[in-house]
């Protein structure tokens, strides 16, 4: 990605926003520890999509962070294998979790952007930023103490990747939402249920529980 502001170039990419629920309630040492584990689980649902979290354009915060990812990654992977790879993450993380499970927020979009001194600029940062803060994310999280992961894509990645049936993720899964921030409309779509992957990863589908069986509490998401 191009640095600084002399040389500007718009840019089309695939971005992701993730944060971690009730971090300022941990003390310092416990988040750390929910840091670390949060960029194992992030890496190992990047690997399983096969692809290098180091080569990432990440904005970092301490409860989460904003990544820009490389030209050219499939969209449709990461807005579903990637999403199911996280949550079984979280699920294993969280067996051993004690008072402070690892919770986590993580919103998709693809759009324009432009790299600048502190960070991308342009309307897709704002976007996934916007969707990751919705009300009707965080209400996932408050709302079901079981829930491990909250997920939420852009309108335009759910038109343009999740309704093609190229992603792991079935459109009717998701349910439509609407924000509005500092006089903005933004609008996204909620996975509605839990991802889970079986005991088995290899397959692409199957019965509930079953070998790479990937399905929601409610409803079904397996797509193929």
């Amino acid at each position: 990605m191009v640095k600084g502001i002399g040389n500007t170039q718009l840019l089309y990419r695939l971005l992701l926003a993730v944060d971690i629920q009730g971090y300022s309630r941990r003390d310092t040492r416990e988040q750390l520890a929910a840091q670390g584990l949060l960029a194992d689980a992030l890496d190992r649902a990047a690997r399983g999509v096969g692809l290098d979290r180091s080569l990432w354009e990440k904005q970092v915060g301490g409860d989460g962070e904003l990544a820009t990812l490389p030209e050219g990654v499939d969209p449709a992977p990461v807005a579903g294998d990637f999403v199911i790879g996280l949550a079984a993450a979280l699920r294993e993380v969280n067996r051993d979790a004690g008072r402070f499970p690892l919770r986590v927020r993580l919103s998709i979009h693809h759009g324009t952007l432009t790299a600048g001194p502190f960070g991308p600029a342009g309307d897709a940062p704002i976007v996934v930023q916007r969707l990751l803060d919705a009300a009707p994310l965080r209400r996932l999280l408050t709302g079901d103490a079981d829930r491990d992961l909250a997920y939420v894509v852009s309108d335009t990645l759910f038109e343009d990747v999740v309704r093609t049936g190229f992603c792991a993720l079935r459109p009717q899964a998701f349910q439509p939402i609407k924000v509005t921030a500092k006089g903005a409309a933004f609008r996204g779509h909620i996975l509605t249920g839990r991802a889970a992957r079986g005991s088995g990863t290899g397959g692409t589908g199957g019965e509930r529980g079953g070998p790479g069986a990937r399905v929601l509490d409610f409803p079904a998401l397996a797509a193929r």
